[in-house]
């Protein structure tokens, strides 16, 4: 089960029950790092209550060639608290609120990403380009009760939250951490992780854990400042396996009901992924398609991302993907895309609570023929950044 031990908690912490460690190692929603992941977080507790801060924030400079290509200063960020309280002698509360002022740092609505697509601008579909998050990322509540040994109920409820679909969502995946930019494959494996009115319920025994989720299926509108409500006309299931604490596996199917505000029809959503850890050295592969109910069309895409320290303070990462885009160009044409990024992360000792790193990453493509009047023969983006993320207690 998920959780079973603390990764990077070196204080003793009161009344960390079975149930209660199962909550303190949820990476967003109900997912889960591998559990040998050294979370970055600051812990301690107030009288009975037990609490967690942890947090990240890229100051990037983006820089692109090609008729399509753009350049932008711009900041992606979280910062996430959570309160865990025994409920009994055998059960555990939660409550987690997560926030991002991307609304206010990445301007227009959007920050460049070549071949990037999905959700919309001013009314009109964003491409080339990713959207920021919402100031309210999360906002949720958790119950765990251990029903036997090595079993325990789970249930969640969020006015926002992430529900049982797809892998860790990329701001809090152990692998993507030093990756100022979303993935081309976001919108085919984890954009649910920002999802309205979301309940769910599952089961953790030993090491696997099995969930479903009812929740409302349309993607976050553009005023990135407020709550949304909508109907739960959504659903989805998850299968989690964790056969030792350096791997993490999932499998995962759901049905969102018109996500997207300007395509019309369903979306049936697959996913499958795979993480490993050790130590600071982190790796993904993971497989997303989304099935289009209107057309009757597939999507898919292919992730391997890795994060692997060469030193304490020095970080070379890379992330390679093969994803279907239909949202290049009006006309809706499907075009296969790669993408292959390296990246070079080194620590900086500035401040005591927080990591501060200084990096830079390059990106390749390849495109079909047919669209590269549009992009050039050989388009190539880059980022150099300023990584900040609260460091884990010491």
């Amino acid at each position: 089960m998920p959780g079973m031990q603390m990764p990077g908690m070196n204080m003793p912490m009161p009344d960390m029950t079975p149930a209660a460690m199962s909550l303190m190692n949820l990476a967003t929603g109900t997912s889960a790092n591998p559990a040998s992941w050294p979370m970055p977080m600051l812990m301690t507790h107030f009288g009975s209550w037990n609490a967690m801060l942890m947090g990240t924030a890229f100051v990037a400079d983006t820089q692109q060639s090609g008729p399509r290509g753009g350049d932008k200063l711009y900041s992606t960020n979280w910062l996430m608290g959570s309160a865990e309280h025994r409920a009994g002698a055998k059960g555990a509360f939660q409550a987690d609120l997560m926030l991002s002022l991307e609304p206010a740092t990445i301007t227009g609505e959007r920050y460049p990403e070549l071949f990037q697509t999905g959700e919309t601008a001013y009314g009109r579909p964003l491409f080339d380009a990713q959207h920021p998050h919402n100031f309210i990322m999360a906002l949720g509540f958790h119950y765990a009760y251990e029903i036997a040994e090595d079993t325990t109920f789970l249930a969640y409820f969020a006015p926002v939250g992430d529900p049982a679909l797809g892998p860790v969502a990329f701001p809090h995946r152990a692998s993507a951490g030093e990756f100022p930019e979303a993935p081309l494959s976001h919108h085919l494996q984890d954009s649910t992780h920002i999802a309205d009115d979301v309940v769910t319920v599952g089961i953790a025994h030993k090491k696997l854990t099995l969930e479903a989720s009812g929740f409302h299926g349309a993607e976050p509108g553009e005023n990135r400042w407020i709550i949304q409500q909508g109907a739960i006309d959504s659903w989805s299931t998850r299968l989690w396996f964790f056969p030792a604490n350096n791997w993490a596996a999932q499998v995962s199917v759901g049905r969102l009901v018109h996500p997207e505000a300007l395509e019309p029809g369903d979306q049936v959503r697959s996913t499958a992924s795979l993480s490993y850890t050790r130590s600071n050295w982190s790796s993904s592969l993971i497989w997303g398609r989304a099935h289009f109910t209107a057309n009757d069309r597939n999507l898919n895409s292919y992730l391997a991302e890795t994060a692997i320290p060469i030193s304490r303070k020095n970080f070379l990462t890379g992330r390679v993907e093969l994803v279907d885009k239909d949202e290049l160009f009006t006309y809706g044409n499907t075009f296969r895309i790669g993408a292959y990024t390296m990246g070079y992360t080194r620590d900086v000792a500035l401040f005591n609570y927080v990591e501060t790193g200084i990096g830079a990453n390059f990106s390749m493509y390849s495109l079909p023929d047919a669209i590269k009047p549009y992009y050039g023969a050989h388009p190539l983006g880059g980022n150099i950044f300023i990584r900040l993320r609260i460091k884990r207690n010491t």
